[in-house]
C-alpha cells in the first residue's frame, strides 16, 4: 500500500465518505440500500471508537479520502456488548492498493482494544473481492441467508461473514 495513512473517520470527511457510499450503493453488489444516509444519520448509527478512513498521504490529492470502515452495535443486549458489525467501501479509484485491509485491520485493532470479540458482516455472494478480502482478514463464512430481501426487483442472498478475536474468549 503507497501514500495512505488511517485515521480516525470526523464530520470533516462526511461528505467524501458519503460520496464513496453512494459510490458503493451505485455498483449494486454492496447493499440492500438505495441511497446514502445524510451525516446526522450516519453519524448516529456508526460507533464512534471504530470508525476510519484512509487517507491519501502526499501528493496533490493528500487528504482525499480513499475509503472508510465503520462498526455498528448489533444489539443494544447486555449479551451482545461484544459483537458489532462492520462496512468497509472504497473509492473505486484507489482499489488495489490496500485500502479495505488497511481500514480492517484498524477496526479489528480499535475493536479488541475495546474487548469486541466477534465483527461480523453480510456480504452478496456476487461480491467476490469483498468476501476474499474478508477471508484474508481473518473472517470466516458462517453461513448464507438465502432469498432474505428483495434488491431492485430480486431477490438476494447474503453471506454471513465473523472474525472472532484469538485475544478475547
Amino acid at each position: 500500500m503507497s501514500a495512505v495513512r488511517i485515521g480516525a473517520l470526523l464530520p470533516e470527511h462526511a461528505e467524501q465518505v458519503l460520496a464513496i457510499y453512494q459510490a458503493g450503493i451505485d455498483e449494486g453488489d454492496a447493499t440492500f440500500e438505495t441511497q446514502a444516509p445524510d451525516w446526522a444519520a450516519f453519524d448516529a448509527a456508526k460507533l464512534s471508537a471504530h470508525r476510519f478512513v484512509a487517507l491519501e498521504d502526499e501528493g496533490a490529492e493528500a487528504g482525499a479520502v480513499l475509503g472508510w470502515v465503520a462498526a455498528t452495535a448489533v444489539s443494544d443486549r447486555c449479551a451482545y456488548a461484544g459483537v458489532v458489525e462492520h462496512s468497509v467501501y472504497v473509492h473505486p479509484d484507489a482499489r488495489g492498493r490496500g485500502v479495505a485491509r488497511a481500514l480492517l485491520d484498524a477496526l479489528i485493532a480499535s475493536t479488541e482494544a475495546a474487548g469486541v470479540w466477534t465483527i461480523q458482516s453480510g456480504v452478496f455472494p456476487e461480491n467476490a473481492a469483498s468476501l476474499a478480502l474478508h477471508e484474508r482478514a481473518g473472517f470466516r463464512v458462517i453461513g448464507t441467508r438465502e432469498r432474505i430481501g428483495r434488491h431492485h426487483g430480486r431477490w438476494r442472498d447474503v453471506v454471513l461473514l465473523e472474525r472472532r478475536s484469538p485475544l478475547i474468549g
